[in-house]
């Protein structure tokens, strides 16, 4: 309980808030080094995903390849990237780190597509759609829950490992854990510890916020049907006790 005591007490001491290495400014590159990552893992992930989920062709490759990347040890491969890297103290953990946020990218963006149901792209075919249309008008507005599902995942993912990378000499909240913990300030890398988990939670919050808002309206209007349609007395607020909906 003291150590929590002494942890707040070095988050709310105004010393720690200003210059650029107070908690604004690492908060600040910690997401800048989080938003870089996911572009750099989005860019090469998401375009295989979404042409695996689209045609079906090599699922068993990507699964097999996310596997292996998924198993890489992080800091491992941090530090084997700063020893065969000069003067480039950014670029070791940035490659580490947009190999570690792929998989889930890759995931969710194969996996939402093949959530799609086929009789629904069978319709959009027989109408004319071209494959483009099919995709863009059909496929991906449908998948987004799950697309943005896994990059959520790995955005949690980021955000936690990129303290990790402080054992270089770059910015982040990391910071506040490798540089207390070599002046034994534990207060410091308690706060630093509390700092990462907040923003964690923030970012899953706003994912979870927008995962709900990218629901087509169709689909969400057509769920709320089936469920008044298998428990009508719902659609009053009513529950019956001892009453089980219709299958």
């Amino acid at each position: 309980m003291t150590d929590f005591v002494a942890a707040f007490g070095w988050l709310f001491d105004p010393v720690n808030w200003a210059g650029p290495g107070g908690i604004p400014a690492r908060t600040g590159e910690h997401i800048v080094y989080t938003l870089l990552t996911l572009l750099l893992a989005g860019a090469i992930a998401l375009p295989i995903g979404f042409a695996i989920g689209h045609t079906g062709r090599f699922r068993g490759l990507a699964v097999g390849v996310s596997g292996a990347l998924r198993a890489l040890p992080t800091l491992g491969l941090v530090v084997y990237l700063a020893l065969i890297t000069t003067n480039i103290t950014l670029m070791p953990p940035l490659i580490a780190l947009t190999i570690l946020a792929i998989p889930p990218l890759l995931a969710g963006a194969y996996s939402g597509l093949e959530s799609v149901n086929r009789s629904t792209i069978d319709a959009a075919r027989a109408v004319g759609m071209t494959e483009w249309q099919v995709f863009t008008k059909v496929e991906l507005p449908l998948s987004l829950p799950l697309v943005i599902g896994g990059v959520r995942s790995g955005a949690l993912q980021v955000i936690a490992t990129w303290t990790v990378a402080a054992i270089l000499p770059v910015g982040g909240l990391g910071r506040f854990l490798f540089d207390g913990l070599a002046v034994q300030n534990y207060p410091e890398m308690l706060g630093g510890s509390i700092i990462v988990i907040v923003l964690a939670l923030v970012v899953d919050g706003l994912f979870a916020l927008t995962q709900k808002l990218v629901v087509p309206r169709g689909v969400a209007a057509g769920k709320v049907r089936a469920d008044r349609a298998k428990d009508p007395w719902r659609a009053f607020g009513i529950t019956v006790p001892g009453r089980q909906p219709i299958p």
